[in-house]
């Protein structure tokens, strides 16, 4: 075994020791964990031949399902497209309902400030008649125009003198800082 006119024996000692270091280190490796080792490569053969299998069933089911019924993959095409048009449409009408309520409040807006200029020329608090016509708009009872309603009497959640930052009035719950020093004299 000679390898261009060398013999085998002629290697540098660097490369035969590390050789020899790399076959020393494998060698007790495999002798302590061979089983595993065979038992793992044999697990991720099987894995991988039960997911390739998977992948090799599920792809052509679908390329032939495409394939054999293109009227049904065009019908379904353009029920999809129908269905966006549609509710683009929707879309479209409720812009135009929101941009028309918009209109109307700018409108409404526009209308109040010019009364409010008007009865200001004319010397009258604006105040009060920008909420009358607003009033002539409703003739219903407003539930605004009644007698505010007073809220029930409640009963505090703490006392009065309550303060969570002086320590005091806390309850059971109370943090002291712990003693300086070491715990044992000396």
């Amino acid at each position: 075994m000679e390898q261009d006119g060398e013999p085998l024996s002629a290697r540098p000692a660097l490369e035969s020791e590390g050789l020899r270091f790399l076959h020393v280190t494998v060698g007790s490796l495999l002798a302590t964990y061979g089983w595993y080792v065979v038992l793992c490569c044999a697990l991720l053969y099987a894995v991988f031949q039960k997911l390739s299998a998977r992948l090799r069933a599920s792809r052509p089911s679908q390329l032939d399902a495409a394939a054999a019924e293109p009227d049904a993959v065009v019908k379904r095409q353009e029920a999809l497209a129908a269905a966006r048009l549609k509710m683009q449409e929707e879309l479209n009408a409720q812009v135009e309902r929101h941009k028309e309520k918009l209109r109307q409040l700018e409108e409404e807006k526009r209308r109040v400030k010019i009364e409010m200029w008007d009865s200001m020329q004319q010397g009258k608090s604006y105040r009060g008649s920008a909420r009358r016509p607003q009033e002539e708009d409703s003739p219903g009872p407003s539930p605004s125009s009644g007698p505010p309603r007073q809220k029930p009497d409640r009963k505090p959640l703490r006392g009065g003198g309550y303060n969570p930052l002086s320590g005091e009035g806390g309850g059971a719950c109370s943090w002291r800082p712990g003693r300086r020093g070491p715990s044992a004299g000396g």
